[in-house]
């Protein structure tokens, strides 16, 4: 419910896979006028080059967010992601 309430009306909220335990309203659903949309994630044919990957040492797994910036600059954190210059980047308030 915080994705739908952080929508605007007529907005969209993604998620990707099966969500296990997740129950709302749908009626608080209808009345944001927001979009919900899932579907399955391929991870299965990706796995094999991934996996080789790792046990090559080529990627850490473990590491995930490479850059840190404050929450107000979070157009350059989506370009340092587009551009492929950061892996996620963690946003500080």
């Amino acid at each position: 419910m915080q994705a739908i309430r952080s929508a605007r009306p007529g907005g969209f909220v993604s998620y990707v896979g099966v969500p296990h335990a997740v129950e709302f309203k749908g009626e608080e659903l209808f009345y944001a006028h927001v979009h919900l949309h899932g579907g399955p994630a391929p991870v299965r044919r990706f796995l094999p080059k991934l996996i080789d990957l790792v046990w090559s040492g080529n990627i850490n797994p473990g590491r995930v967010f490479d850059l840190t910036l404050p929450l107000d600059q979070v157009a350059e954190a989506y370009r340092a992601m587009d551009e492929r210059r950061a892996i996620k980047t963690l946003l500080w308030p």
